[in-house]
This record gives C-alpha cells, structure tokens and sequence, in this order.
C-alpha cells in the first residue's frame, strides 16, 4: 500500500544536504531485479546465500510436517534442513530419501523451485559480470585562473583502468538558485561548453576547460555569489570501453566550495631528458596559485 508521509532520502556524492522525497509510489516488486543489480558484490552473494538458505528453511519444516523421510530423525529440523539442502542442491548423498508419496512430491516441487532460484542466481551474477562500468577519477578541486589572459574554469579527469574509453564525450552542467519575480525559488540549470567536449581516446589524464566569457553563465561571478548562489557543476562523462564494446559513463559534482580560484592545476605531463614523457599521477589532484592581474585581480 502506497504511504504518503513516507520520506525517502537521498544525498548527492559530496554534498552538505540531502533530497527528501515524499509521497513517492513504490514498487518494489517490478524494480525488484534493478534493486539487485544496484547491489554491492557482498550484499548480491548475501541475497542469494539468504534466499537459498530461506528456501531450504522452508522446506525443511514442511518434510518436517509431512515426515516419509528414509533415516531422518523423528522430529529432527537438522535432519531435514540437511536433507532438503542435499535436495536442491542435486547433491543426494543416499543417506537420506523420500519413501512416501507426500515426500516425493515435496522433493519434486522443491527441485522445481531449486532450477528456478539456481537459474535466477545465475542470470542475475552473469548480468553484473557482463556490465560493463567505468573507474573514472575526477580531481578534488576545479580552478579558476588566467589562461592566455582569459579567465578559465579547469579541472581534470582520467580512467583509471589501463584500457581507453573511445569517443568519449563530456558534458558540464551548472545548477544555480534563483528568486523570481514572483519570489519563488527557481533552480535554473544551465550548459557550461568547454574548449573541447569529445576526446578520441580517454585514458589516464585530460584536463577539461571552460572559457568565462561574455558568453559563460559564470561571466562576472565571485566566490561570493557562487556560494549565495548554492552553484552546484555537475559533470557527465560516457564513451565506449574499447575491451567491452559496452557503453560507460562517469559523473562528478563540483559545488561551490570545491571552486578554487587564483589556482591552476598542476602539471602532470613533463618530458624526461631522454625524450621521453613522463606521467605523473601523484600530482593529479596537485594545484598550484597563479599570479593576480589588473584584469583579473581575483576576488
């Protein structure tokens, strides 16, 4: 039965607040199969493991009730727990069988039931081992500094797999509030076009910028008003898994705290006296300050 006063919570990855949603209609039962796959590896093997010991549970008390188990003890739930077990595992160790008619059945009816969780259980590991996802990794901070004397808005991002994630494509989106004229609160979204939106080839680093211009919903923002503001970027990375063939997508979000201004980040790329260049992924989260201009003083 739907409850409308039930409040359901969620917080964003990395924010202060979180969304409480009231009055949404369950369904458990159609998002059932959706619900498992959102699960953990630990707690997808301990739904099985708790279904299959539930069922076996169940049908120990019935061969309980029913009895006609060959050596089972008298009144025994270990022996038929075990025997059940045995049952629709396919183990049949021989020590224990059905020799009445009542037991036969509930042995043919727990097979049933046996082939189907077995079948469930089966679909359901081979689904989550065949998704493909992706290990994206985004740095703590996005900066804002001069770059070729143009206010910038920088941050990086890199796979953390040693594969490549092909025509990669990614997209910022900036949340801010606003008051309308009516005085209602207003949670505008808005694109944010960085310099280059699609890589050929994500794999360790790339560096992901956004011009302030006139143009840019960020053009004449301070720290001040990013934070009244409650600006909020989220980002959005999907592309190819060139091993899978699968489609994978990645997101980040960077509030208003996470905005550091006068920084840029540092360099991860160099070259090495011998020619060749050098990756260093200890700096990729690194920022460094950068110097203050008449046009840009930095507030």
């Amino acid at each position: 039965m739907h409850r409308a006063n039930e409040v359901k919570r969620i917080r964003p990855p990395g924010a202060d607040y979180e969304i409480r949603i009231v009055g949404d209609r369950r369904a458990p039962l159609t998002d059932f199969y959706h619900a498992l796959l959102g699960l953990p590896w630990w707690a997808t093997v301990a739904a099985i493991s708790g279904a299959f010991l539930l069922a076996n549970a169940i049908f120990g008390l019935l061969y309980l009730v029913v009895g006609g188990v060959a050596h089972a003890g008298v009144g025994s739930f270990r022996d038929a727990f075990f025997f059940s077990v045995q049952t629709m595992g396919t183990v049949g160790y021989g020590a224990m069988f059905p020799e009445s008619t009542g037991a036969n059945l509930l042995v043919t009816a727990e097979s049933i039931t046996g082939l189907t969780l077995t079948a469930l259980a089966t679909g359901l590991v081979f689904a989550k081992f065949s998704r493909s996802t992706a290990r994206l990794i985004f740095t703590e901070k996005a900066t804002i500094s001069l770059l070729n004397d143009v206010p910038t808005l920088s941050f990086r991002l890199g796979n953390q797999r040693r594969n490549s994630i092909v025509d990669t494509e990614i997209k910022v989106l900036l949340v801010r509030t606003e008051r309308t004229t009516e005085g209602k609160t207003f949670y505008r979204m808005l694109d944010l076009s960085l310099t280059r939106q699609r890589a050929l080839s994500l794999s360790r680093s790339w560096n992901a910028l956004h011009v302030i211009d006139r143009e840019s919903p960020l053009y004449g923002e301070t720290p001040a008003s990013l934070a009244a503001k409650e600006i909020e970027l989220q980002v959005q990375v999907i592309g190819l898994d060139d091993e899978t063939m699968q489609m994978v997508h990645g997101e980040h979000r960077y509030f208003a705290r996470d905005i550091v201004w006068g920084h840029r980040l540092a360099d991860v790329l160099s070259e090495t006296p011998d020619g060749h260049l050098l990756l260093d992924l200890r700096k990729f989260h690194d920022i460094e300050p950068t110097q203050p201009t008449a046009e840009f003083p930095y507030p």
